[in-house]
């Protein structure tokens, strides 16, 4: 991938690729259970990032407005905390808040984020998010400063499913206008931002930061993709030199 033959536009994974959390971190959800005296239904609960949808799940039917996705979300945790033995009359303010605290991230942008976004632009390629994300995908890319950047961003829970599944991709290269040839994919999570990709037809880059979050080895890179450690290599698979004013 030495060139940038056929590539009209790049597709972001958003979180770990441009945003990164950052404090107050979100309570977590052993503390939400304690807190409530329900310890003993909190240890059985396990892994607060674990009570999502899984990825590749499609939940289309649940997808087809706010409402109806947070009410299928909140569906989810009920019956999940239920199980692990909270009493039903304790069930619904335990769920409003494990939700709440879900969603209570506070996000900032890597330092190469705008800079490589901004340099694609001016070069004229499309530029999208395609995230296994809550519904407000549109909401917090805009407040962490990168709504002006993005010619379209994709969620799970808009497209009806999640990454590594079709959907997504396929909702965000008909929003962008490409085929999936003419798109060059870049996420740090292996199956959803490299196998997916390539599967749906796109080229992939997988990226593999030094002060990454995931722990282990980079699988072999098959056919089709490459690997980068930080935002502005993209520029130079590309082609281009790392600066948004460099001539192509």
């Amino acid at each position: 991938m030495s060139e940038r033959a056929g590539i009209r536009g790049v597709i972001f994974d958003y979180y770990g690729t441009l945003v990164r959390m950052i404090p107050p971190w979100p309570p977590s959800h052993g503390a939400i259970f304690a807190r409530r005296g329900l310890a003993e239904q909190g240890a059985r609960w396990g892994d607060q990032w674990s009570a999502g949808p899984r990825d590749g799940e499609e939940h289309t039917e649940h997808s087809v407005s706010e409402a109806a996705y947070t009410a299928w979300e909140r569906g989810r945790l009920r019956r999940r905390a239920h199980a692990c033995g909270v009493p039903e009359d304790r069930l619904d303010d335990l769920v409003a808040e494990l939700d709440q605290a879900m969603k209570a991230v506070h996000l900032a942008l890597f330092d190469d984020a705008l800079e490589v976004l901004a340099a694609l632009r001016e070069r004229g390629l499309r530029v999208a998010v395609c995230s296994n994300w809550f519904w407000d995908l549109d909401r917090s890319v805009e407040r962490v400063g990168l709504g002006g950047l993005l010619d379209v961003a994709v969620s799970s829970a808009r497209a009806g499913a999640r990454k590594p599944h079709p959907l997504p991709y396929r909702m965000v290269l008909d929003g962008c206008g490409l085929r999936p040839d003419e798109a060059l994919f870049v996420g740090d999570v292996w199956v959803p931002d490299v196998v997916g990709p390539l599967a749906a037809g796109m080229r992939a880059v997988h990226l593999w930061r030094p002060d990454r979050a995931v722990d282990g080895v980079a699988p072999p890179l098959p056919p089709g993709a490459a690997r980068i450690a930080g935002l502005r290599e993209l520029m130079g698979l590309l082609g281009w030199r790392a600066s948004a004013g460099a001539s192509s």
